[in-house]
């Protein structure tokens, strides 16, 4: 039986139970197995550079270590956090006489990569790319924002998968097993213990390593297992990639009409720590964007809820984004003005240069007068269903050639809408014959 104090100056219980071989690793089958691309490289003893991505505590370092073990490398590991150009060139020295002398080349492994800027990243690669080192870099976050093309292009990236509860339930019975004794936890505990973890291995180890501590005796339900230990914060980066993917979620669930999606989304960015204003553009965007003249109330809806949210805050005001999300969700969908309002911007952009009619602009000067401005303008009021039926585009868009931007769907307040629209050109219409006959 082992015990965390066998030793003088025992190791943290994490490093103790970091695997020895890569076959001992959990979780990340898709890139280690007989058919991954790291067990191949492995199999076939030959190492290229590639980044490791993923979430904390799934094995990222572990893999880098155990990939140089298992083919025979030497390993170098720096932290981006702490390492700088100077510390780059002595591992490179370094790694350039062993080459030399021994024939035998270097992993080096750097951690939080995307902590490096450009020209340390640039200063990688002719080193990487002449085979000096071979890099493996740890990131959480997407490479495609922080790492430079150049750097992407000499290394593959492999995504790292965040641990399942049968994984994590596969590193509480190692650390059971190298401690000697169960946790002193009941079964329901055990199950929202690895609920806690949130798919980080080293935080659930964490958790055990105090959970041990505990008198021998002890024996945690879920409540006094809550007070016990705290939950581990959700991994949520309020800058960075995370943001957007959350943002992502949350407005194509409002767009495909799933309110029960968009709150779980939105509850996910609050408990993340997001300011709740980020939530309500979103909102607004989408009231506009996917439900439009549909229902032009979801935007009344979503404004006024932020409004009220402002003046009371938290935590009533959860009630009003909530009133605005199960709106919003539940409405109707259009995105014909959105659409209709683009083609008029690219007809806009192609004529941009044409004279408006003469008659609707305004004369303020006697000049104006004289050169035709306002002249033959009708006012609209003194006319029928207040409608005079005149022209408002450019005389190269009038007429026949009148563009059709705006068309609405036969959906929610929409369907009233067409019947206006119809109402107009049939009115616009029977101006013109009237005209005609003049």
């Amino acid at each position: 039986m082992l015990s965390l104090f066998d030793d003088a100056a025992p190791r943290p219980l994490a490093e103790a139970l970091r695997p020895q071989r890569l076959a001992d690793v959990i979780g990340q089958d898709h890139l280690l197995g007989p058919n991954g691309p790291i067990g191949r490289m492995v199999a076939a003893g030959r190492v290229s550079s590639f980044i490791l991505w993923g979430p904390p505590g799934v094995g990222k370092t572990t893999i880098a270590r155990l990939v140089a073990k298992e083919v025979g490398l030497d390993f170098v590991q720096l932290s981006a956090v702490l390492s700088g150009v100077a510390d780059l060139r002595k591992v490179i020295a370094d790694a350039k006489a062993l080459r030399l002398g021994a024939g035998r080349q270097t992993v080096m492994f750097v951690d939080e990569l995307h902590r490096f800027n450009r020209t340390t990243q640039d200063a990688l690669l002719p080193h990487v790319e002449d085979g000096t080192v071979i890099l493996i870099g740890a990131t959480t976050e997407n490479p495609s924002f922080s790492m430079v093309a150049a750097l992407l292009s000499r290394a593959k990236v492999y995504t790292l998968r965040r641990f399942e509860k049968p994984d994590l339930a596969i590193l509480a019975e190692r650390a059971e097993a190298h401690v000697g004794r169960k946790l002193p936890i009941s079964a329901e505990a055990r199950d929202a213990l690895l609920e806690m973890a949130d798919g980080d291995g080293r935080y659930l180890i964490g958790l055990a390593e105090e959970l041990f501590a505990l008198p021998e005796d002890a024996m945690l339900d879920v409540a006094a297992l809550a007070e016990t230990v705290q939950k581990r914060a959700p991994v949520y980066d309020k800058g960075q990639e995370e943001h957007y993917n959350l943002l992502s979620c949350f407005h194509k669930s409002l767009r495909g009409s799933d309110v029960q999606a968009a709150m779980y989304w939105a509850q996910r960015m609050l408990v993340g720590g997001e300011h709740p204003d980020t939530i309500f553009r979103r909102l607004a965007c989408a009231a506009s964007e996917d439900v439009g003249m549909a229902d032009p109330q979801a935007m009344v809806q979503v404004i006024t809820a932020w409004n009220a949210f402002e003046r009371t805050g938290f935590p009533e005001g959860e009630l009003f984004m909530a009133q605005a999300i199960a709106y919003v969700a539940t409405a109707p969908k259009s995105n014909a003005a959105m659409l209709g309002f683009a083609n008029a911007k690219a007809l806009a952009q192609q004529t941009g240069s044409l004279p408006p009619p003469k008659h609707i602009l305004n004369a303020p000067t006697k000049l104006m007068k004289e050169l035709g401005y306002n002249k033959g303008y009708r006012y609209d009021h003194d006319y029928p269903d207040a409608f005079s039926g005149q022209e408002f585009f450019p005389d190269e868009l009038a007429g026949d050639r009148r563009p059709e931007f705006y068309q609405p769907n036969e959906r929610g307040f929409e369907r009233e809408v067409i019947k206006r629209l119809d109402f107009w050109s049939g009115r616009r219409e029977q101006r013109r014959e009237e005209e005609g006959d003049k």
